[in-house]
């Protein structure tokens, strides 16, 4: 049962790592994180989403479907949770969202189930699929597709492109301007001091060694945080337990869930890491870093927090 628990966690984790950072549509945007939250949102709006399509809302939307976790955590930090009429079976944060009705997968989801629930506006991100997108349009249902982009400004940007579909560009600058003074915090603290080496744990043994590679959006957190990441020798996910064992780093992090750093600490070849031997396998909340929106600056200063205690007051635990 454990063994399933965990398969089915390094599946999850895969699907949202690998379609965060793929594009299924041609991508025209030039998102760079400097949306304009500044001027109120005045009806009719046209915003050109992250595949370059125009969206016009001819006022303010009062049914929403998220298709996205970060979307769904993004409603919720925008205080506009009251117009969710739908979200996925992937958003369970924060716990409130479990009681909005679900529409299915990310990629996938009901068709008719979005149609039942007569939404004046699905929200989702770069993983929903070609032929959902034109089976909505085709019943005249609008839709914003908001791309995940691999770094803090794309994050700000998702932020704010949704602060201007749902009319509250105030509270999306607050979010956005509170999430930068984090990452000033977190780069003031590790500027000047040394960077152990670090393996983010996403799969390991008979499931697959995945790791953050070296342009993964993870990779980057770790570099923010003071760390050195191990995997800087490769590109995407895939890691082998040879090259691992060889560089034997300062420490691994691991999701919180699924009983993940018990499994490392007794699979072949990892306990073997000088770093699990010494006890130096450290959890984190994962979702805060694999979902970019509102907790991302929060989980970048728990990875800090975990690389350097010192510099934040702290003792390893």
């Amino acid at each position: 049962m454990k063994n399933k628990k965990i398969l089915a966690a390094v599946l999850s984790l895969l699907l949202i790592f690998t379609f965060s950072s793929c594009n299924k549509f041609n991508d025209k945007s030039n998102s760079n994180g400097n949306v304009d939250l500044n001027d109120k949102v005045q009806y009719p709006i046209t915003l050109k989403d992250s595949y370059g399509r125009e969206v016009t809302l001819d006022k303010e939307p009062e049914r929403v479907i998220s298709v996205a976790p970060t979307v769904t955590e993004t409603v919720f930090a925008l205080g506009k949770q009251d117009k969710l009429v739908g979200r996925t079976d992937f958003c369970d944060y924060p716990e409130a969202a479990l009681s909005i009705e679900s529409v299915g997968n990310i990629d996938q989801p009901n068709v008719e189930k979005i149609v039942e629930l007569k939404p004046d506006l699905v929200i989702a991100s770069s993983i929903f699929q070609k032929e959902v997108l034109e089976k909505l349009e085709e019943v005249n249902i609008k839709v914003a597709v908001i791309r995940n982009e691999e770094s803090f400004e794309g994050a700000y940007d998702v932020i704010g492109k949704i602060g201007i579909l749902l009319n509250c560009k105030d509270e999306a600058r607050k979010i956005v301007n509170d999430m930068k003074e984090k990452v000033e915090l977190v780069k003031s603290k590790v500027k000047d001091l040394d960077k152990p080496s670090v393996y983010y744990v996403i799969g390991f043994g008979e499931f697959g060694d995945y790791t953050a590679g070296r342009d993964t959006f993870i990779a980057h957190i770790i570099e923010m945080a003071g760390g050195k990441n191990v995997a800087d020798d490769v590109d995407g996910w895939k890691y082998n337990i040879e090259s691992l064992l060889e560089k034997d780093p300062d420490m691994l992090i691991c999701s919180k869930y699924y009983d993940f750093k018990q499994g490392i600490m007794n699979t072949e070849g990892y306990k073997e890491l000088t770093a699990v031997k010494n006890g130096r396998v450290f959890e984190i909340d994962n979702n805060m870093l694999d979902r970019h929106g509102p907790r991302l600056a929060d989980g970048l200063v728990e990875m800090a927090k975990i690389i350097h205690p010192e510099a934040f007051g702290e003792t390893e635990n």
